[in-house]
């Protein structure tokens, strides 16, 4: 995903782009205009958090539902070698100065702790950044905003540490870690290495310090449009709902009725002997009867490292991407790309019902969150009905896609999507055109989001979050 910066100059560039010039050069955002809470680079001392091949030693080569080989097949394991990523990074560096750092910071956040987010357009990363969303990273993070009831008492001390640097709310990657690296999981510990219990992991707060992102460069107004902040210097709302949205699953899960209780789903989603769901690790982390250690014991609810989502074909682009590389397990990500394609075509139910010649057809949304959500640049989910003679030749068709052009007849159908865009204050600063646009690091308006909502969804609600 495309995490954008702050893209605003001082009053006399303004003036000198109201006349419709586009930009030549990248507006000039220094390092302070995405300067944001939590682990900052060097807090973490060099060789604390382990590659994830020293987690395979215990957590993999048990089964195709280990840790290990699930996490590795998936996004979250490849997130580091992931092109598309690496294409929109250098269209928001084209546009402003520095974007790169607040991208790297959910898609390689290993580069947070080494430094490596400068330069941003990700050149100065090593085989450690490469590590992608790792088992070490996450394994040490801590609830930032600490709970005596839930949260290891270790964590208020780190937390205190970091005095104004801790975050005060979940999303733009503002994550604390420990700077000891003790691991950390949903269970009593029982390993060969120190490890603490903590609730964290059970919680969907820590899925939402990632995929809930807001773009830090912006602010919203009373009027309920969003302005940009001014440059050279760190943003002073920290809260991603005041900021222009680029991403907000983990709100629409939190305004769902997934969050308020859960929903049961018949089975659909949770895995072994689950039937009411309510987190996000419910669905994208389902349970199995297996062990999660080669020292472990069996259990009836391990949670499987999927992660599965809309990826399929992210994963196909990473796979020929790194066809040769021996650090890559080709076959885990054919498993993982074939769990994002059993997970989209679980998304949704379709209903359809005849009334003379009309034909009704019916989208449930059987997330818990929109559909589709996350990565707004690359998802649209449309309606494809295809009408066959007795004999199964195709007769007449709404929706139809070209796979090889691309194309999509989106006249005879409706396409679920969201589109920003740039307002005529947004045109006037950057000189591009009022309207739709690509260009993610500079869009503050939403010009099209008509995605379907999840289950108990308000859209009173949501607009306030």
């Amino acid at each position: 995903m495309n995490r954008t910066p702050r893209p605003i100059a001082s009053a006399c560039v303004v003036i000198a782009l109201a006349a419709g010039t586009a930009l030549a050069d990248p507006i000039p955002a220094t390092r302070l205009d995405f300067q944001l809470p939590g682990t900052q680079p060097g807090m973490i001392p060099n060789g604390t958090l382990l590659d994830s091949a020293n987690c395979r030693a215990c957590h993999g080569n048990i089964s195709d539902n280990d840790p290990y080989a699930t996490w590795s097949g998936s996004l979250m394991g490849q997130a580091a070698r992931d092109p598309l990523f690496y294409a929109q990074m250098t269209l928001a560096n084209q546009d402003v100065a520095n974007a790169g750092e607040f991208c790297l910071r959910c898609h390689v956040p290993n580069a947070q702790v080494s430094g490596h987010v400068q330069p941003p357009d990700g050149t100065g990363l090593t085989t450690f950044d490469m590590d992608g969303v790792s088992c070490h990273m996450c394994h040490s993070m801590v609830d930032p905003i600490y709970n005596p009831a839930t949260s290891p008492s270790v964590d208020q001390q780190i937390i205190a540490a970091l005095g104004p640097l801790a975050p005060q709310y979940y999303g733009n990657a503002m994550f604390v870690l420990d700077p000891t690296g003790l691991r950390r999981g949903p269970r009593a510990p029982a390993a060969l290495h120190d490890a603490v219990r903590s609730d964290f992991f059970t919680s969907s707060n820590m899925c939402g310090t990632c995929h809930e992102v807001g773009n830090v460069a912006t602010i919203k107004q009373p009027d309920g449009t969003y302005r940009y902040n001014p440059m050279n210097q760190a943003p002073d709302d920290l809260n991603p709902a005041h900021q222009f949205p680029l991403e907000r699953t983990f709100s629409e899960w939190r305004l769902s009725s997934f969050a308020a209780g859960g929903v049961d789903m018949g089975g659909r989603f949770g895995g072994v002997g689950v039937t009411v769901v309510s987190s996000c690790q419910s669905c994208h982390m389902p349970r199995v009867a297996d062990r999660s250690c080669i020292v472990g014991p069996n259990r009836p609810d391990m949670a499987r490292h999927d992660f599965a989502g809309a990826s399929a074909q992210v994963l196909d682009i990473i796979a020929a991407y790194t066809a040769n590389d021996p650090a890559v397990s080709q076959l885990n990500i054919a498993k993982g790309r074939a769990k994002a394609v059993d997970m989209l075509k679980r998304a949704a139910s379709l209903s359809a019902t005849q009334a003379g010649e009309t034909l009704t057809a019916r989208v449930t949304n059987e997330s818990g969150h929109k559909l589709p959500t996350g990565h707004i640049e690359g998802r649209r989910v449309w309606l494809n009905v295809r009408f066959t003679s007795a004999l199964g030749d195709l007769v007449g068709e709404y929706g139809a896609y070209h796979g090889l052009t691309a194309d999509l007849d989106a006249d005879t159908t409706t396409v679920f999507e969201m589109h920003v865009g740039l307002d005529g204050y947004a045109a006037a600063v950057t000189g591009f055109p009022a309207g739709p646009t690509g260009r993610m690091s500079l869009a503050n308006t939403i010009v099209k989001d008509n995605r379907i909502p999840p289950r108990g969804f308000n859209n009173a609600a949501f607009e306030a979050a």
